[in-house]
């Protein structure tokens, strides 16, 4: 399992550029890029050393992105040039573990997702708060095909549970599914299993972004004892890939939320979410400018000229303050950013976006 990578003399294991000059740098890079994911649920030995000469190989192929390694695998959403993605791909498949791992390229691509490179080891590759030692993750549910899945969707007996938090399905999801209102998966995988406790004999159908936290969650579902427990192959990504690939209709609304700069890839037309400061139909996240602020939140473009990208008047205004006075608000209340609390359309608390 171990990554063939010499370190016999001192290597540069970490990014040390300021992230203003990476970012203007891919922004004026006209480099053809990949933006691809994948993940794998696998016992890990050493992340850190198998961490470490990820970075040394993956710096070398020009891989921007960020990944993270934990005893239980790997969960990555990286960047590639087009030029090194073959030799990108050997290195990866050289790996035994992630030999044929499935690549899921993204659907509405920029080349422009990620500016540096970032691998972190984690306790978890996805953050559960499961610490049931009982619980096996690799008993997971039955993948489905698009097809497969559009097919089950329509069966009465059918329960679909999006797996992802509240700002993700706010913008996109399937019709019909159930959309639990949660900032994260520690919080959603619970959640879910006390709003179906009483629907054990239906068929329960999940789905996630790229299949990695949906994977996770069927397991744990039938650890608590649903039986039939389903999951969207390669999420939705894949999914929009295969029914435009194969002819199938497109039963997912909107866009699908993505952790990267594009923030969104175009699934369909339809535009089923609203700005949260006008309420004008819009579909696209953003940061506010406030840094002491930075909550992610929806907004138009007229209400991004009239707040300067800010998600209220009062966090405009410390945008335009100088730059050490901002500082100033800034110093000793990390603790309070609400870069975690993110926004929601019609709360009654600045200009609607977010619980501040």
């Amino acid at each position: 399992m171990a990554l063939v990578v010499s370190h016999h003399t001192m290597k540069k294991l970490y990014n040390t550029v300021d992230k203003r000059i990476l970012k203007e740098r891919i922004a004026k890079s006209n480099e053809p890029r990949t933006t691809v994911s994948f993940y794998k649920y696998h016992q890990i030995e050493n992340p850190q050393q198998f961490r470490d000469d990820l970075f040394l190989a993956w710096t070398s192929f020009g891989v921007l992105g960020r990944t993270y390694v934990a005893n239980e695998g790997i969960n990555a959403q990286i960047s590639v040039p087009d030029a090194q993605f073959d030799a990108f791909k050997n290195h990866l498949y050289s790996i035994s573990f992630l030999n044929n791992v499935r690549l899921n390229t993204a659907v509405d691509d920029n080349g422009k997702s990620f500016f540096a490179l970032r691998l972190k080891v984690r306790p978890k590759i996805v953050a559960d708060g499961i610490e049931d030692p009982n619980f096996d993750p690799s008993n997971t549910g039955k993948y489905l095909s698009a097809e497969e899945f559009n097919a089950k969707m329509s069966d009465p007996n059918t329960v679909v549970v999006d797996m992802r938090n509240h700002y993700e399905s706010e913008v996109g999801h399937f019709d019909g599914a159930l959309l639990p209102d949660v900032d994260t998966f520690r919080e959603e995988i619970k959640v879910v299993e006390d709003i179906l406790k009483n629907d054990k004999d239906k068929q329960v159908l999940m789905y996630c972004t790229g299949g990695i936290r949906c994977e996770k969650a069927s397991a744990y579902m039938k650890y608590k004892g649903f039986e039939n427990v389903y999951h969207l192959e390669g999420g939705i990504i894949k999914y929009a890939r295969d029914i435009k690939a194969n002819g199938v209709e497109n039963k997912f609304k909107g866009v699908n939320f993505v952790f990267d700069e594009r923030m969104a890839e175009r699934i369909g037309d339809e535009v089923i979410a609203k700005c949260h400061q006008c309420g004008t139909p819009y579909d696209i996240h953003t940061n506010c400018a406030n840094l002491a602020c930075h909550i992610l939140f929806i907004q138009c473009p007229n209400c991004k000229t009239k707040y300067d990208n800010c998600c209220s008047e009062e966090c405009q205004h410390i945008f335009h303050l100088p730059e050490e006075e901002q500082r100033a608000i800034r110093k000793g209340k990390k603790a309070e950013r609400n870069v975690f609390k993110k926004g929601r359309f019609g709360s009654d608390k600045g200009q609607g976006t977010n619980d501040k």
